[in-house]
């Protein structure tokens, strides 16, 4: 008996090996990753522009690539069957975001639509942000507006024209788009005495751009978060967080000091009207507190953060840096800039104010925005999204708590998606449906799926409008000694990638 029970044991354990050894063997493989290093594993590879330098990687390592930043798993994806499976067929695994210790500081604990985590109350906010405040009807309403800060700039620019000297466009699309976001969600631009042109909430915002862009310790080791605190990050999150606290709470107070129906007699409701509004609607699906109601503020003034995929997809300075790429690419190709001029002067009368019908007409002109969204996508690496459990993807198993980074800029510039892609060709867009609503994987820069941008049409009626109001009215030219070879085309990063040294261009008013 001893004998058999002893056969009997050896068998039991014998097969327990060999079925570990099975299951060892069929594990499954993981995405190609470069060499990694101790304890820092790929971050040292990240370089200056990152989205450039995993662009590199990618081209060795392929599409899927598996990184170690600091102690978190990290996929980089760069290719368009790559997004899609991400963004589409598995989009509901990767619909979450990482916890980010400057989004939980600055953002309310996360409470934003942009950085909040998948689930019921990111889909009600979501769902009252695209109903409430970015539908189609809710942007026409503020068209005026958009319209009545165009006119500022060109005023600015005439007087510049006046004088035969160059103007910082940077500077000028900086102050176009703050002012008009600020007067759409907060109803009026908060402008400092004596800063003349400057928006105060803005340069609060842009501050606080600046640290959800600083690196954090904490966010790549977790174990090690302390050092946020030695290195003064902490307490630059929470002095800024702070400020910008009281002045949100300030605008919400003038708020609610307005008449009973929530606004001025024929005064039109802003961003701020509507969520107080939804705040005191008991049959509301979602329940809001002040808190909420800052964060969502804060995610709206980041408008339209094209990237970037969100409420707007990222700072209030990607419409202006994105015109600016623009304005960049046409002064580098003035056969491109003339043939523009000629559609926008053709389909509008002489001396006319620029209406949406207008746009609706000017189909080169959107060409030439897509052409520069491909080259010059706001945020070149989408906000990062995480896997909330296991998932095959192309035979790679990814596991839960995986960070994900889809790299907008190489997908945009992929070889095998377009025809010399480092080309400025809008021409390209003429004969194809392209676009960049998240339905064409080649062509991201909004992102895609749940995540995918609400605020496209603010964003884009924005961005033409102050397009052909340039084309229409002004001639451009470089600064003299300045060649079209000569002009620096240079990125800078920050949390959007903007151009280096800021562009002046020498305007000379067309009907003078």
């Amino acid at each position: 008996m001893a004998l058999l029970l002893s056969l009997l044991f050896f068998a039991s354990a014998l097969f327990f090996l060999l079925k570990l050894n099975g299951q060892r063997a069929k594990k499954p493989d993981v995405p190609p990753s470069p060499p990694k290093l101790p304890l820092i594993g790929n971050l040292h590879q990240l370089g200056t522009l990152p989205h450039r330098s995993l662009r590199s990687l990618a081209g060795k390592y392929g599409p899927l690539m598996l990184l170690y930043l600091g102690r978190i798993p990290t996929l980089i994806v760069s290719s368009a069957e790559m997004a899609e499976q991400i963004m589409k067929t598995n989009d509901l695994i990767f619909a979450s975001r990482p916890s980010m210790t400057g989004a939980k500081e600055l953002l309310y604990g996360c409470t934003d639509v942009g950085f909040a985590s998948y689930g019921e109350y990111w889909r009600q906010v979501r769902k009252m942000c695209v109903v409430e405040l970015l539908s189609i009807k809710r942007v026409n309403s503020f068209r005026s507006i958009m319209e009545e800060e165009v006119g500022l700039m060109i005023e600015r620019i005439s007087h510049s024209s006046s004088t035969g000297a160059a103007v910082n466009l940077a500077e000028l699309f900086l102050s176009l788009t703050s002012g008009s976001i600020a007067r759409a969600a907060l109803g009026k631009k908060y402008e400092g005495e004596g800063e003349e042109g400057r928006n105060k909430f803005a340069d609060l915002v842009k501050e606080s751009e600046v640290l959800l862009g600083a690196f954090s310790v904490g966010d790549y080791f977790p174990s090690l978060a302390w050092v946020d605190v030695v290195t003064g990050l902490r307490g630059k999150l929470k002095r800024n967080s702070g400020e910008l606290d009281r002045f949100l709470d300030q605008v919400i107070e003038q708020h609610l000091m307005r008449p009973s129906d929530g606004c001025d007699v024929g005064k039109q409701r802003d961003f701020v009207d509507v969520m107080l509004q939804v705040q005191k609607d008991s049959n509301s699906d979602i329940h809001l507190t002040r808190d909420n109601i800052k964060a969502i503020i804060l995610r709206v003034n980041r408008l339209p953060y094209f990237q970037s995929q969100d409420m707007f997809t990222g700072g209030t300075d990607t419409t202006a840096l994105t015109l600016e790429w623009v304005m960049a690419e046409l002064a580098k190709h003035p056969n491109v800039m003339k043939k523009a001029q000629g559609e926008v002067r053709r389909v509008v009368d002489v001396k006319a104010n620029i209406s949406e019908e207008h746009l609706y007409q000017l189909n080169y002109m959107k060409f030439i925005i897509k052409e520069t969204l491909r080259l010059h996508p706001p945020a070149p690496l989408l906000v990062p999204r995480e896997s909330t459990t296991n998932v095959m993807i192309q035979n790679f198993y990814i596991p839960p708590k995986t960070r994900v980074f889809i790299n907008a800029y190489a997908i945009g510039r992929d070889p095998t998606s377009w025809e010399n892609p480092e080309e400025f060709l809008p021409e390209r867009f003429a004969n194809n449906s392209i676009d960049f609503k998240g339905q064409d994987f080649q062509f991201i820069p909004f992102g895609a799926g749940r995540r995918g941008c609400p605020g496209l049409s603010f964003a884009i009626t924005s961005l033409e409008l102050a397009l052909a109001n340039l084309l229409y009215w002004f001639d451009w030219e470089l600064p003299q000694g300045v060649t079209e070879e000569d002009l620096d085309m240079s990125e800078a990063l920050g949390l959007t990638v903007h151009k280096e040294l800021p562009l002046y261009l020498v305007p000379k008013h067309h009907f003078s």
